[in-house]
């Protein structure tokens, strides 16, 4: 029964990725420097290894603003948060996976009584605009910096493009893996009060239960990149704003360093000890930091070019996302807990770090180890096939140039 709850973590994680993860490539594949296949392929293996390496700091942050305390609840907020971004998705609008969730926490709260931590919640909400002003800084530094390094090194055009192709592949790398680390709370942040397992021994390392948590969920999030994400890729990329090939790099570098710094503990560390204020582990929505990335170019070049009624429309969707998500998680938590009588948590003053975790099941434990390892050989056969597939397809391109230029001789 534990199992069927991940259901709706598992579609939230899918819809992120067909929403919010594929924004690592939306602007190099939208300039058409990569194909939309390999760029997805490359953010599904890296926003997994981001989900498990570096997702637990920005999950501790949403559990401060409402620890879900039990598995029924878990699985109606994620269950609503999935909906609505799923509805958006449908209409090919990039929302914030964020404010989804973030909404429908919220409507927990307001259900069961509990307290919204409104010092976590401005972190979280400064965030949205934070983001976008931050990606489109970064994009005009970086695209000053590139112009700059362009003209002193005096590349071949061919050359040049050569480099920036092999940037993006780079930058949209690391790109996925920040998105991995950040916004995995998103999709499994809400099951960790909750859901317990015990560690999983696999050979060299040792995954936690968390851990496990967020592997299953980074695995979603990469069957939504590759399954559903094109439509996305193609909005965010080429609709509102052309970008040339450098601009594409940029973008891609400017998003991955904002999501990067607001899933680094280690970095916020470092502000400490120099002194600064800490960096707030914030899921913040990649979206969001792409499209200010975006801008930030258009800016520069002089604004002519921005597509403004797509970025209306894109607004309108960041106001209604929260609101709907958290309305629809109200209604479902009285459906679910009076229709079905599904316990869906309680008021409990306890924050994230004193709630209370529910014994680890042996026999829940066995069955996951089971699901782990086996979507870990089907997808490690998977990226074999593709490679091999692509492998075959390269020779077979080089066979046929080779028979044309000795049948034109």
């Amino acid at each position: 029964m534990i199992i069927l709850f991940l259901a709706s973590g598992l579609f939230l994680g899918w819809s992120l990725g067909a929403n919010d993860a594929a924004n690592v490539f939306g602007s190099a594949v939208g300039s058409r420097m990569i194909s939309f296949r390999k760029a997805a392929i490359i953010a599904s293996i890296f926003v997994i290894l981001g989900s498990v390496i570096q997702g637990s700091g920005a999950s501790q942050t949403l559990g401060r603003l409402g620890a879900v305390n039990a598995i029924g609840g878990s699985f109606t907020v994620s269950l609503a948060a999935a909906i609505t971004v799923y509805t958006m998705t449908k209409f090919a609008l990039p929302v914030s996976t964020t404010q989804a969730i973030v909404g429908a926490i919220i409507g927990w709260n307001l259900f069961t009584g509990n307290h919204t931590d409104n010092k976590t919640l401005t972190q979280i909400v400064s965030t949205w605009i934070s983001g976008p002003v931050l990606g489109a800084v970064f994009a005009i530094l970086l695209y000053m910096l590139l112009k700059a390094i362009k003209r002193g090194i005096n590349l071949h055009l061919i050359r040049f493009e050569s480099f920036i192709r092999n940037g993006l592949i780079v930058a949209g790398a690391f790109g996925a893996y920040s998105l991995g680390a950040n916004n995995i709370a998103n999709v499994m942040g809400v099951f960790i009060p909750a859901f317990n397992l015990q560690e999983l021994h696999l050979g060299i390392f040792t995954l936690t239960s968390a851990q496990q948590l967020f592997l299953i969920g980074g695995l979603a999030i990469a069957a939504g990149i590759l399954t559903y994400s094109n439509r996305i890729m193609e909005v965010v990329g080429g609709n509102i704003v052309e970008l040339s090939s450098e601009a594409a790099l940029v973008v891609v570098l400017a998003q991955a360093l904002v999501l990067f710094i607001f899933s680094s503990s280690w970095l916020s560390s470092f502000f400490v000890r120099m002194g600064l204020p800490p960096i707030p582990m914030v899921p913040v929505s990649s979206t969001q930091v792409i499209i200010g990335s975006v801008i930030g170019i258009g800016l520069y070049k002089g604004a002519r070019n921005i597509n403004f009624r797509i970025l209306g429309e894109i607004g309108i969707g960041w106001i209604v996302t929260p609101v709907v998500s958290g309305l629809l998680g109200y209604f479902s938590l009285f459906f679910v807990k009076n229709i079905f009588g599904i316990d869906v948590g309680k008021k409990a003053e306890a924050g994230y770090m004193n709630a209370p975790v529910a014994a680890a099941d042996p026999r829940i434990s066995g069955i996951m180890e089971y699901l782990i390892l086996s979507l870990l050989v089907a997808g490690t056969a998977a990226i074999l096939f593709y490679y091999f597939l692509e492998r075959k397809k390269k020779i077979e391109l080089q066979r046929s140039e080779e028979k044309f230029w000795k049948n034109l001789k």
